[in-house]
């Protein structure tokens, strides 16, 4: 949902010629992609010309490890991909890094979805492995709302007893998720991240996982400072990222916190705000 009020932060100055840029990161959903979830008319070329820049490209979303790598499968080699809200960074098929959630947090999450559930909350929990993402709500509207972020999913009868690392448990929430569910995780606040990702979407993870903190890695190993990164987000979830970049931007339309925290504004993502950003300040 698009945020008209919000203060506007000025644009790069380029007139000193393309800037030096070695690491471009992404959200996906607001972002890069259009309000219809498509990946907009020039990516493939635009990744083709940051590949022969030097410039390494990383999506940065919510969404899981899977679900990304299925959307950039003909671009992959060499993509790091920070998934899950940064709780899981996966590069050639290799784990880089992963903050997985304990046991007991997961069943005490899964429980609390159940209870608001049954008091009449519409509802239902994402339990987000490694190797897939579990559910146990069946019916078809909310398993389509799932799907569009999961491509591996499995219908389980207990999500709390499945065999894989839980990274994150997300919320879908029919409702306002920022008037409904959000409220009701509180109690998890005082000892883990509840983020707010979108309109109807909130992640629990541990208090040390954002997408921030596994960008901040990901420059440390490859040599790249923050004022060689340049970073794009559009709401809550992105908040840490942005502040690991000095080429930060909001998509214009972005969540007011969003737009405060980013020192630049980018169009909206419905007018590929993304890489028209990245062809004028690096020139391409």
């Amino acid at each position: 949902m698009p945020y008209s009020h919000a203060p506007q932060p000025t644009a790069p100055d380029s007139s000193a010629g393309p800037a030096d840029i070695r690491l471009v990161v992404t959200d996906m959903d607001g972002t890069l992609l259009d309000d219809d979830k498509r990946i907009p008319d020039g990516l493939w070329d635009t990744l083709a010309l940051l590949r022969e820049r030097g410039v390494l490209f990383s999506p940065a979303s919510g969404r899981q490890y899977a679900t990304l790598a299925e959307q950039f499968a003909e671009v992959a080699d060499g993509m790091v991909f920070i998934a899950e809200n940064g709780t899981y960074v996966v590069r050639d098929g290799q784990e880089l890094s992963s903050d997985p959630l304990e046991p007991a947090v997961v069943t005490r999450l899964v429980e609390t979805v159940r209870r608001l559930a049954a008091g009449g909350a519409d509802l239902g929990a994402v339990v987000c492995g490694k190797r897939s993402a579990y559910v146990e709500r069946t019916d078809a509207a909310f398993l389509a709302e799932v799907e569009r972020y999961y491509v591996r999913c499995q219908v389980v009868e207990d999500a709390t007893a499945v065999d894989d690392d839980v990274i994150k448990v997300a919320l879908f929430d029919f409702g306002p998720v920022e008037e409904t569910t959000a409220p009701a995780l509180a109690g998890f606040a005082d000892t883990h991240q509840v983020v707010v990702s979108g309109e109807h979407w909130v992640d629990v993870m541990n208090r040390t996982a954002n997408k921030g903190a596994a960008l901040r890695r990901l420059q440390r190993e490859l040599d790249i400072t923050p004022a060689q990164t340049m970073v794009f987000g559009d709401y809550l979830n992105d908040l840490e990222m942005l502040d690991a970049a000095d080429w930060s931007f909001a998509m214009a339309g972005a969540h007011p916190e969003v737009v405060r925290r980013a020192r630049h504004l980018a169009p909206s993502n419905n007018d590929n705000g993304v890489l028209r950003t990245i062809a004028r300040v690096l020139d391409l």
